[in-house]
């Protein structure tokens, strides 16, 4: 077999068998292959596209290419979440141990943050003393016990997609619909979970800016995790402005923590009550979505909900004093605030630049050896829809420097007013299972 019949054969719109793409997989993750032979491909790839049955086998392939992680030994039926990013989205510390509350083991593997804010780790991190690096048997021992631990991910979960994905990047192939479902899904088929709740974002936050592209990226997802047999559903959610009002890693723990000490910020406990009920139905702990979601909401205002959360920092060695008193979390040491140039209504947030106005506070990373400052962030005071009047705080940023000017230009240029009122965008748009 030969790398340069492959390339040909999909140029021409052909279809590729399994071993094909195995071939092509196997000898790019060990160096047999030239990175120009791959580019080559995938540049194929992104005009000619691929089959369901192509697109399922390229996932299986780069799963097989490293460790996959046997959660065996867990109880129950694991479901994991993935969201495909947004600014401000801490759901995860809310579905976790929402999930968690009513019996169903979430085994959660995560990533760092490069870019606007910390990942779901660096965010965890905010916490004095809390551990993402515990060995298997640790790790299993936590959900076995509480239901819910939070890891850091093994290097070597997929490795083919992180060595195409480095390619993709600097060869204009990125924007292809059955390489990006491929990649998001052979990290999560690798993580070991029995169903998979996808959260895919659509708007100026988000990767996938149309309803439509994003619509077309959840379908292919699900596919893939259906035609490899997990059981899969996707949410398609709004990112046209920052979820919920905190924006940086101590600050979203604290309002991850307070959703689940029953305060209702409305698009943020909608949004995990709807992850978390689609979890639950496909552990079959719930018959319905229905069921599912009254049970849930009830573990939100009764404790239950939060109790998981203190268990999860507690079993992995945080200070649970942070969680009891948010005040104890990280502070910055100044709050500013900025204010709006003119009255009127809010017409619209590019989600995008509040997250770039979070990292100049220092709550991202701009290369992956920039520290994160847990401490810093941004709290909104105004959403789309909302009044402001001329003078009037738009966001506070919390910030170590006294005059955060990039941030506050940032600010100001993320938010448009407007005369006339417009609606709240739509939070929830389909699901597709």
């Amino acid at each position: 077999m030969r790398m340069y019949d492959i390339i040909v054969k999909k140029r021409d719109g052909g279809e590729l068998t399994k071993e094909e793409i195995y071939f092509f997989v196997d000898g790019y993750t060990q160096g047999d292959i030239p990175d120009y032979q791959a580019s080559a491909l995938t540049m194929a790839i992104y005009f000619q596209g691929m089959t369901q049955e192509e697109t399922a086998t390229l996932t299986q392939a780069m799963v097989d290419s490293g460790e996959t992680i046997d959660l065996s030994a867990i109880k129950g039926h694991k479901v994991d979440k993935h969201s495909t990013g947004g600014v401000g989205d801490k759901v995860t510390f809310i579905v976790g141990p929402l999930v968690a509350s009513v019996g169903v083991p979430v085994a959660k593997m995560s990533g760092r943050g490069l870019g606007h804010t910390g990942g779901t780790l660096d965010k965890l991190e905010s916490i004095k003393g809390l551990e993402i690096e515990m060995t298997k048997d640790q790790f299993i021992h936590n959900v076995n016990t509480h239901k819910l631990a939070v890891a850091g991910q093994t290097g070597n979960l997929a490795p083919a997609d992180k060595k195409l994905y480095a390619l993709r990047d600097v060869t204009g192939t990125v924007d292809s619909l059955p390489l990006i479902a491929g990649s998001i899904m052979s990290k999560k088929l690798a993580s070991g979970a029995d169903g998979i709740v996808l959260d895919v974002k659509t708007g100026s936050g988000a990767f996938m800016k149309t309803l439509e592209d994003s619509k077309n990226l959840a379908q292919e997802m699900v596919n893939i995790g259906n035609n490899l047999g997990r059981q899969t559903v996707a949410v398609i959610s709004d990112m046209n402005q920052p979820l919920g009002f905190e924006v940086g890693n101590a600050n979203e723990i604290k309002e991850a923590a307070e959703i689940l000490q029953g305060k209702n910020v409305e698009d943020l406990r909608e949004l995990s009550l709807e992850l978390a009920s689609h979890m639950t139905v496909l552990a079959e702990v719930f018959n319905s979505y229905e069921e599912a979601y009254e049970a849930l909401a009830k573990n939100l205002e009764n404790g239950k909900a939060f109790q998981s959360l203190r268990n999860l920092v507690e079993a992995q060695n945080g200070d649970v004093s942070m969680i009891d008193n948010l005040d104890n979390l990280p502070k910055a040491k100044h709050k500013i605030d900025v204010k709006a140039e003119k009255s009127g209504y809010i017409a619209a947030i590019d989600a995008e630049s509040i997250g770039i106005a979070a990292m100049y506070l220092g709550a991202g990373r701009a290369t992956k050896d920039d520290e994160i400052n847990h401490g810093v962030g941004i709290t909104l005071n105004k959403k789309i829809g909302d009044w402001v009047e001329e003078g009037e705080s738009l966001v506070v940023l919390n910030s170590d420097d006294e005059e955060p000017q990039a941030s506050i230009t940032k600010v100001l240029e993320a938010y448009s007013i407007a005369d006339e009122k417009v609606e709240k965008p739509t939070l929830i748009y389909t699901v597709i299972k």
